[in-house]
């Protein structure tokens, strides 16, 4: 489970706006946008820390005394906390502005990484890998919300795409040579970007709007909850999602401009990104789990060339990424939604009808092109869907649902493939 974490003409240009969200008081005024790679190396090594437990469970499982499948709720977790705390922290970014946001994020991600560091316990580490993601999960939403363009987030995006990708080796290698607690830990790296990023927060913050809706924010917390252990407990969890789903609706027919506002979710723009985003969410992290293993059953390739030849393929399609959020300006929305569709499909029936290896590897390049130009494209059609002041909401939501696909994508792909 990873985390692993887009526009027309005009999105470009209403999203550029953007730059500074939370209002245009998150920025030191007559300065320029954040550099882009500055925003990059905030939010992208969370990425690398999702997957870095994914060839170490066994050796975290004895270290803590655990079977390894105990030890998965590590990755669980930081699903689970990576999910719910993107939207909650880009609602503070939307009430406080950026600077309040970077410092409990960085706080969170670096007492979370002293707890795994030294926990000698699954249930502090399990809440020390929470708070990790927690506190990458606001500065994800910190660069997301900075980006401003097609082609600035398609740089976070790619890079997401490319850690990730690299995450379960990068793990790996330090577990061997140093300890698995230094492989969990390299989303620290991210503070390395957090002066020069609050360089651009030295304005007054963003003025409160109201009241906080802890009522809206927890019924969106619930629901988000239930829908991340759908696949782990698929009877509590419906009844659960369906519940919080019921009284969240009937939250917002009474509170409007509450912690979800109204006005987004019947936005089609919102909805139809949202929707399209989770959807190729899901599909490629089903790709990523059940592909070697397809490799391995109908091609005969063994472990080592299976994994490396993923490698190559998610680095390849997450460069491509870029290329087609630099260019979708230029191509408008109904361009850019067809290529993601159609490559989505594709990169699907492949994984289901082909039986040659470079086909299947295909298939994840096709897969993990969609996600990651998703993510980038579509969320700033999502965010140019809005007024400035709701477009850090609007990007949380949008990341909540491509979120999600990393929960359902690795149970489909045990369903279907790893179970059989």
């Amino acid at each position: 489970m990873t985390t692993t974490t887009t526009t027309s003409t005009s999105a470009t240009t209403s999203t550029s706006a953007s730059t500074t969200t939370a209002g245009s008081s998150a920025a030191r005024p007559g300065r320029g946008p954040v550099p882009v790679l500055w925003l990059a190396l905030l939010a992208t090594p969370v990425a690398a820390a999702a997957n870095a437990p994914v060839l170490i469970l066994p050796d975290m499982a004895g270290s803590l005394g655990v079977g390894t499948s105990t030890a998965a709720w590590l990755v669980a977790a930081f699903a689970w906390a990576m999910a719910v705390s993107i939207p909650l922290l880009a609602g503070l970014l939307r009430r406080r502005g950026l600077a309040p946001v970077l410092r409990l994020s960085s706080a969170l991600l670096l007492g979370g990484t002293l707890l795994v560091a030294a926990s000698p316990w699954l249930p502090l580490t399990l809440l020390g890998r929470a708070a990790q993601a927690a506190g990458g999960a606001g500065l994800v939403a910190s660069a997301m919300s900075l980006a401003g363009s097609a082609r600035r987030m398609g740089v976070i995006s790619a890079g997401f795409g490319m850690l990730g990708a690299t995450g379960p080796l990068l793990g790996a290698q330090l577990s061997h040579t140093v300890s698995w607690r230094l492989s969990l830990s390299v989303s620290l790296i991210s503070l390395l970007a957090v002066p020069a990023v609050s360089r651009y927060a030295k304005a007054p913050a963003a003025a409160p709007q109201g009241r906080f809706d802890a009522r809206g924010a927890a019924l969106l917390t619930v629901l988000a909850t239930a829908l991340v252990l759908l696949p782990h407990a698929p009877a509590v969890a419906l009844g659960s999602a369906a519940l919080a789903a019921v009284l969240l609706a009937l939250h917002i027919r009474r509170h409007p401009e509450g912690f979800v506002p109204a006005a987004l979710i019947r936005r089609p723009l919102f909805l139809g990104s949202a929707l399209l985003a989770l959807a190729l969410s899901t599909s490629y992290f089903t790709l990523l789990f059940a592909v070697p293993r397809l490799i391995s059953d109908r091609a005969g390739w063994d472990t080592g060339a299976a994994g490396a030849g993923q490698l190559v393929a998610l680095l390849t399609g997450s460069a491509l990424s870029w290329l087609l959020a630099a260019g979708s300006a230029r191509m408008g929305r109904v361009a850019v939604r067809t290529v993601l569709i159609a490559i989505g499909t594709l990169a699907a029936l492949i994984a289901v009808f082909a039986s040659h290896g470079p086909l299947l590897l295909l298939a994840t390049l096709g897969g993990v092109f969609g996600a990651t130009g998703a993510n980038a494209v579509l969320s700033t059609h999502a965010a140019s869907s809005v007024p400035d002041a709701q477009r850090p909401t609007a990007i949380g939501l949008f990341t909540l649902c491509y979120q999600l696909g990393g929960a359902f994508g690795p149970a489909i792909a045990t369903a279907l493939v790893l179970g059989s």
